[in-house]
């Protein structure tokens, strides 16, 4: 498949977890679901190593690898399901963490010496008045305030993990570093159901189906095209992807529980979109 058709597929793939979470936590707890989702993913990254036959990174990429696991699978994914599960709307959820691009634009330019021109600086802030639209006039109602913070604790470790990702494991095996990456998630679930967390997963339906999409199409799917598109873009420009996310998030939250979001909420997505644009624009030779 063209390189080209990266960007869509993972912007419907990354979407459509959010909404699937929130039907995983119907009858589980977010740290429960998310670490038996990330046992699963570690065993069949596992199977692919040896099938595949992948070459093993070496001992210096190991640690910078499982880091980024923990702060992009485990910190990010944990927070936002948290949110999910005190009552923030999917969409919400999915806008919230997209001011993201905003961080990891600051980290570029300060670890990686990458240089962001004036017109995405622009989309960022575009994006941020988006994100500002939707989340303040509905904070503390159907965006709790816990679910808020819990978002942008999550948005931090996204875009610290995607400069660990870029700077110190960007040439590693993809198969072998996703396998690290969801063995450092599942270790770091497995503390806090020792410690925050007691196990709670009823395998429903709902529950079943909600685990098998995550697992292959978001896991598996989405997170290896997300790791393609660090390795091959520049990182202001790949992170502004997770501003098409809300969107797409919004459009299937409506859809599946009737999440709704009013004339401000609309106008906020239509302003982070056109940012999300700008950031992507290219740039002229």
């Amino acid at each position: 498949m063209p390189v080209r058709f990266y960007p869509l597929i993972f912007v419907l793939l990354w979407a459509s977890a959010f909404v699937s979470a929130k039907y995983g936590l119907m009858a589980s707890g977010p740290f429960s679901f998310l670490g038996t989702r990330f046992v699963i993913v570690s065993g069949i990254f596992g199977l692919m190593m040896i099938v595949m036959k992948s070459v093993w990174p070496s001992w210096r990429e190991i640690f910078p690898t499982m880091l980024a696991g923990v702060l992009m699978h485990g910190v990010y994914l944990g927070g936002v399901f948290f949110a999910i599960s005190k009552g923030t709307p999917a969409g919400t959820s999915s806008l919230i963490v997209s001011i993201q691009p905003l961080l990891t634009a600051l980290m570029a330019l300060s670890f990686l010496g990458e240089r962001v021109r004036q017109i995405q600086w622009l989309g960022i802030v575009l994006g941020m008045i988006g994100v500002a639209l939707v989340v303040l006039p509905r904070l503390g109602g159907d965006v709790p305030m816990i679910g808020l913070a819990s978002c942008l604790v999550a948005v931090f470790a996204m875009a610290l993990g995607t400069i660990i990702q870029k700077r110190y494991v960007g040439g590693i095996d993809l198969v072998a570093g996703n396998f690290l990456q969801a063995v450092a998630a599942s270790l770091f679930y497995g503390v806090l159901l020792l410690t925050v967390e007691t196990y709670y997963l009823e395998w429903t339906l709902e529950v079943t189906l909600a685990m098998i999409w995550i697992v292959v199409t978001v896991s598996i799917g989405a997170v290896t095209i997300l790791m393609v598109l660090i390795r091959k873009g520049q990182m202001a420009a790949t992170s502004s992807l997770f501003f098409m996310v809300p969107p797409v998030s919004a459009v299937m939250g409506y859809i599946a529980f009737g999440e709704t979001l009013g004339l401000m909420g609309i106008c906020g997505f239509i302003i982070a979109s056109i940012g999300v644009w700008l950031v992507n624009k290219p740039e002229k030779a």
